[in-house]
């Protein structure tokens, strides 16, 4: 029986994405993702799924920061679909409804029904928790956007569904393992996840990128960020499709390598159906 950490409530979508990913699985709930990530450093439990980025609200903060030092391999990907129901007490309704709660980036995709309502909105630590809260509280003048799964489990009434202002609404989800056995290249879609930091020299960064673009390997992701104050170089984090046993790739990394003055594999993975649907 594998156990798989995630940050949040049962209920909430990181629950739902390690219910699809590992459906026979033990999940363990985390308050936060450094916790879920050190439940696997320490063997508590053998995986960790983490949000990295949502097709609305963008990236998700402090993920790129833990990956690189968490020691752990990423290997595989997950795109959830997300929903959002505005729910309340089961005897209350929207006209009664005076303050809503959620997830920061669940009440910034869900910005349109906010406006409409005009309501008080309080920032809470997920989604799950807030429907929680709301079972708690008892209270019609109070109402949640949560998972519709959080709303079934604390029993609620969901006076609006489907809520999200994109109905493609999708977050991407990356599983993590103290494995980082590499493998095999099987000439199927693969992703690849670096983490690099170039030299301080001029034009590092453009000269670290041009082996990915003379050698034809699509770079799907580039963040960047930094660590501390100062002059220290920035850090960036990429994705690119292919495996590094590719000739392509093994050519456009040893490029990145000579430019940087540290190059990490976080990780190699099939990449997921839902990439081959949005081309």
């Amino acid at each position: 029986m594998v156990t798989i950490a995630y940050q949040g409530e049962p209920g909430s979508n990181s629950a739902a994405a390690t219910a699809d990913l590992y459906p026979g699985g033990t999940g363990l709930p985390c308050t936060s993702f450094e916790q879920a990530l050190d439940a696997v450093t320490l063997g508590t439990a053998d995986l960790a799924v983490i949000p990295v980025d949502n097709s609305a609200a963008g990236r998700v903060a402090d993920v790129h920061h833990l990956l690189p030092e968490s020691g752990l391999s990423i290997v595989a990907e997950h795109f959830l679909p997300i929903r959002f129901d505005l729910v309340t007490v089961p005897d209350g309704s929207a006209e009664q409804i005076e303050c809503v709660r959620s997830h920061v980036h669940a009440l910034g995709q869900c910005r349109k029904i906010l406006r409409e309502g005009g309501w008080r909105t309080l920032v809470t630590q997920d989604t799950a928790g807030a429907a929680r809260e709301i079972a708690e509280l008892g209270d019609p003048r109070h109402a949640a956007l949560a998972p519709p799964a959080a709303g079934r489990l604390y029993g609620l009434k969901a006076v609006r569904a489907g809520v999200e202002d994109d109905p493609d609404n999708t977050t991407r989800f990356v599983v993590l393992s103290r494995d980082a056995a590499m493998p095999a290249h099987s000439g199927e879609p693969t992703m690849s996840s670096l983490f690099f930091c170039v030299r301080n020299i001029p034009s590092a960064l453009y000269k670290a990128l041009g082996g990915f673009a003379s050698n034809a390997v699509n770079l799907t992701k580039i963040e960047s960020y930094q660590i501390g104050a100062g002059l220290h170089p920035s850090r960036f984090y990429v994705e690119i499709e292919g495996h590094p046993d590719e000739p392509r790739v093994a050519l456009a990394l040893e490029e990145l390598d000579f430019f940087s003055s540290e190059v990490r594999l976080l990780g190699v993975y099939p990449a997921h159906p839902h990439r081959r649907a949005e081309h």
